[in-house]
């Protein structure tokens, strides 16, 4: 029996998919479960934390680095050697770590006027003066003519937009991961007050410097909090134009920075894609009444909704901003609820909408999926993952992926053999006797399922070849065996004695000395006739 009588559907409370710190918001496993606003606080919290713990690792190097030049400079007059020793070798440690650190970070050249610095840092690169993309080209002249209706504030926006883009671009062109050991004490050194060579050298560390995603991330959300705090409070912008220039910075500003920030090279991405796709291929052979799915796919209203949310969260991949990203994944949901509101003829229910949504990722086994959900944790509108619809959708999404992830026999109200036996494709639930095909069924389905049936028919058979087989194999070693003993059993009870050969027997012609009595023998003789 494949399914257990008692049938459990997939619930999930409304209270889980909220911010576990209790503001209201949804939450999100990405941030820990917290929403962005609250992962926010969390991580300035622990990032302060280590900028004031390296500000003081800062100040102590500074002081002794001081300490060092005022003795070299008060022992000047000094003609000892030994001073001369300790001089030299302190100079040389300092060397030392200047040179070390130019190892790492190996700056190409140094600016000698301010000037000059800042209009270097500020030049575009080439790459991006480079021939942009078709998009990239629609989407900058749509982005330039929505913000001519707000004169001034639109040509702060576009400034801002434009400074933000070309630093995320200056901080991408070196290695990755060259300087992440010391991002957390350029603050303090900055601040501190440096110069000569050593302020020379924070500078060429900071320009040489390069973001993780991580970092990219927030550097992203903090231009959002920024761009949309200060048209609230100083451009005294509305809300919901707020909202609109928002989504149109964010289009902006990720279709340029698209293929440098989705699924990069640094992180596991694609490894976890690669698993995901893995576990939804073995878990092909799901129905949804294992998932208690309340929909009925015999209707053909039904059968389309199904199709098209299937389509909406394959398409999710191909778009390029996380705000058209959440769109697919909110027009998924809604055709998930239409085709359950059609099949119950009633409205669906959050415990209806769960289900159905794992059992439409089974089936369309999305492309780049996890990819798809980080990027859009990283670079969305905070604003949008927080509240409203698409908040809610994509949680639920995330919740869905999780559930696929952790699936097990438990899970589907099914015994541990069953399930093991579906995993290793040894034989399908999915299986349907001819007499339940409905008249209007398609002719290659049934043949297919009929085809399946008798593949599965013959696995079965030679299974049991195999074992009788196996079995005769065992019978035949086993009698082997026992003959063996057996006759190991006689020559051990009798064994076997070779006696000499006896005397060879005397021929009949011989001379007989014993019985010299006898008659002499016969002659022949010869009679005339």
């Amino acid at each position: 029996m494949s399914l257990k009588s008692e049938r459990r559907g997939i619930h999930v409370d409304q209270s889980d998919l909220l911010c576990k710190k209790g503001c209201g918001y949804y939450g999100n496993p990405a941030w820990q479960g917290f929403c962005s606003k609250c992962w926010r606080e969390e991580y300035h919290k622990a990032r302060q934390k280590q900028i004031q713990e390296d500000w003081e690792l800062a100040e102590r190097l500074q002081r002794e680095e001081e300490e060092a030049f005022a003795s070299s400079q008060s022992s000047q007059g000094a003609q000892s050697l030994t001073f001369s020793k300790f001089e030299e070798k302190k100079t040389n440690e300092k060397t030392r770590k200047v040179t070390t650190v130019k190892k790492f970070f190996s700056a190409s050249s140094r600016v000698g006027s301010k000037k000059a610095e800042i209009q270097e840092a500020k030049a575009p690169s080439p790459s991006i003066n480079r021939q942009t993309s078709i998009e990239t080209d629609r989407v900058s002249k749509e982005f330039i003519e929505f913000l001519k209706t707000f004169h001034k504030t639109g040509q702060e926006i576009y400034k801002q937009t434009k400074l933000f883009l070309e630093g995320m671009h200056y901080k991408r062109i070196h290695p990755v991961g060259r300087a992440r050991w010391l991002k957390p004490v350029i603050p303090a050194l900055w601040e501190a007050k440096t110069s000569g060579s050593r302020g020379q050298e924070i500078k060429t560390i900071v320009a040489n410097m390069d973001l993780s995603i991580e970092e990219q991330s927030e550097c992203a959300q903090d231009f959002y909090h920024n761009v949309a705090e200060r048209m609230q409070t100083r451009g005294k912008v509305p809300p919901e134009r707020v909202e609109k220039i928002m989504d149109q910075i964010e289009k902006y500003i990720m279709t340029r920075l698209y293929k440098h920030v989705f699924c990069p090279e640094t992180t596991d991405d694609e490894k976890k894609d690669l698993a995901i796709q893995k576990r939804i291929r073995a878990l092909r052979w799901v129905t949804p009444q294992m998932l208690c799915v309340p929909v009925n796919e015999d209707i053909p209203e039904v059968s389309d909704m199904v199709v098209k949310a299937i389509t909406d969260i394959i398409e999710m991949d191909s778009k390029r901003v996380p705000r058209d990203k959440l769109a697919c994944i909110t027009k998924c949901s809604k055709h998930i609820f239409n085709a359950i509101k059609i099949t119950k003829n009633e409205p669906a229910s959050a415990d209806d909408f769960l289900p159905t949504l794992i059992y439409i990722v089974l089936k369309g086994n999305p492309p780049r999926l996890q990819s798809n959900i980080q990027y859009i944790t990283r670079f969305c509108n905070p604003s949008r993952l927080m509240t409203g619809e698409d908040g809610y959708y994509f949680t639920n999404l995330c919740c869905a992926v999780a559930f696929i992830e952790k699936l097990d026999a438990q899970s589907l109200n099914l015994s541990q053999e069953d399930f093991d036996r579906y995993m290793s494709g040894q034989t399908s639930p999915r299986k349907q006797e001819a007499e339940s095909w409905s008249p209007d069924a398609c002719l290659g389905v049934k043949q297919m399922y009929k085809n399946l049936d008798l593949l599965s028919q013959l696995n079965e058979r030679q299974e049991r070849i195999m074992n009788e087989a196996k079995k005769l194999e065992k019978d035949l070693i086993d009698w082997t065996d026992g003959i063996t003993r057996e006759v190991q059993d006689i020559v051990e009870k009798y064994p076997l004695e070779i006696k000499p050969p006896n005397q060879p027997l005397a021929a009949i012609d011989s001379e007989n000395i014993e019985n010299d009595k006898l008659p002499p023998p016969l002659q022949p003789q010869v009679y005339a006739g």
